[in-house]
């Protein structure tokens, strides 16, 4: 049973009603149930039945000091619990509650379709949404109105508590400069030397909660409209982390074709970077991930050509993993072709992988690109990729990541 234990909880409660003081604001997390199986008799029977007993029934079992400063409200079956909240700034006030409303509807959600439905019901979900009672209202029936609307409005979409726990992480990441660089080797295979042409860059994020990896993370800024922006400092940590580069070496660097549409999107910023830290554009080979797939060849061209334009070199990376690794090849022209793990690993043991790598290695050598084998981790594959005449390689047989080069 889910205890209603944080600190911001202790306050003092009149009746059903919570009176704020000027130390205090009042919070409200909604509660509702959404979704199609309603539109069903018999579930939209049981829902009426039995969830506000269940809620009461969770609420009156508190112990009385954990239920200090809480009333509820009922709409329905709309459930609005109401919170006291000492005043710590409004930004960790609304983090609290959105934490709370999140655990709570988990819990909640969870708990109730195993007592009442026996197990999960497709398209039913408790959604749950938190509000502030604005202080600047000068009526407390207009104050609770507005955070009713506000709660309700949150609450409509569904892990409303949740995503708003994820945007709060995802600002928290760009203004403070979070994103943590590290460096995979990358070595030349056909030069007979052991010294790393260059390294890959790679973005790992402080917290694995709500990103368990940088993909999550791009894909949930994609959605927020902060593609740009976290591209820019992944790009940007890159740079300022990359002490220990030598003269000739390369700095691969991820980028997403889709940044130039970016309202906020600046010309020049990376190439001030690099002059900062005494690197030039030649050090550095941007890499196109092709997360989804490159529709718009013309605003590619267009980037490519504004980063070609100061002596960058560019890489189709993931190359073979699906999408339009063979189009873009052919449209962009890119200076080296990175070829996804899923065709090296095992390529000693499987004569398609070996025909497809070879197949590459024939393109790149009438358009003049080199390759880049990735996720070489057996010393066969390496030998194998070698005899092909793939010029470099990367992967933990080789080098694994880490937060310094050299």
């Amino acid at each position: 049973m889910p205890m209603l234990q944080p600190k911001y909880l202790r306050a003092s409660e009149r009746g059903n009603n919570v009176i704020a003081t000027n130390n205090e604001l009042m919070g409200i997390i909604y509660f509702a149930w959404h979704g199609k199986a309603q539109e069903q008799a018999e579930i939209s029977g049981r829902l009426q039945a039995g969830w506000k007993p269940f809620a009461e029934r969770l609420l009156q079992e508190q112990k009385p000091e954990e239920l200090s400063g809480v009333s509820r409200l009922w709409l329905r079956d709309d459930l609005f619990v109401c919170i006291k909240l000492p005043y710590v700034g409004r930004e960790l006030m609304e983090e609290q509650l959105l934490e709370l409303g999140s655990q709570l509807r988990q819990n909640w959600e969870q708990q109730f379709v195993n007592a009442v439905f026996g197990g999960k019901v497709p398209e039913l979900s408790l959604h749950a949404g938190v509000s502030i009672l604005d202080s600047g209202i000068r009526s407390e029936q207009e104050r609770m109105y507005e955070g009713i609307k506000q709660a309700i409005i949150h609450g409509q979409s569904t892990s409303a508590t949740e995503r708003g726990l994820k945007r709060r992480t995802l600002d928290q990441i760009l203004h403070g400069r979070l994103i943590q660089p590290v460096y995979q080797p990358i070595i030349s295979l056909q030069c007979g030397t052991d010294a790393a042409y260059g390294y890959e860059a790679l973005t790992r994020v402080p917290t694995q909660r709500w990103f368990d990896g940088p993909l999550p993370l791009f894909d949930f800024a994609a959605e927020e409209g902060l593609t740009y922006s976290v591209d820019r400092l992944a790009r940007e940590r890159a740079i300022e982390c990359s002490t220990g580069l030598a003269a000739g070496q390369k700095l691969f660097i991820n980028i997403t074709a889709q940044i130039m549409h970016d309202p906020t999107f600046t010309p020049g910023q990376t190439l001030l970077l690099l002059e900062q830290y005494g690197l030039s554009p030649h050090h550095v080979v941007f890499e196109i991930t092709e997360r989804s797939s490159i529709e718009d060849f013309a605003s590619a061209k267009k980037l490519l050509e504004h980063y070609r334009s100061q002596g960058y070199q560019i890489a189709i990376d993931d190359a073979g993993a699906g999408y339009s690794s063979l189009q873009s090849i052919v449209e962009l022209k890119p200076d080296y072709i990175k070829i996804d793990r899923s065709l090296i690993s095992g390529i000693h043991q499987d004569d398609m992988k070996g025909h497809l790598v070879h197949t590459f290695t024939e393109l790149a050598a009438q358009m003049n690109i080199s390759l880049v084998a990735e996720g070489i981790e057996e010393e066969a594959e390496l030998t194998f990729v070698k005899e092909l005449g793939v010029q470099y390689a990367q992967g933990y047989l080789l080098g694994r990541p880490r937060p310094t080069i050299g």
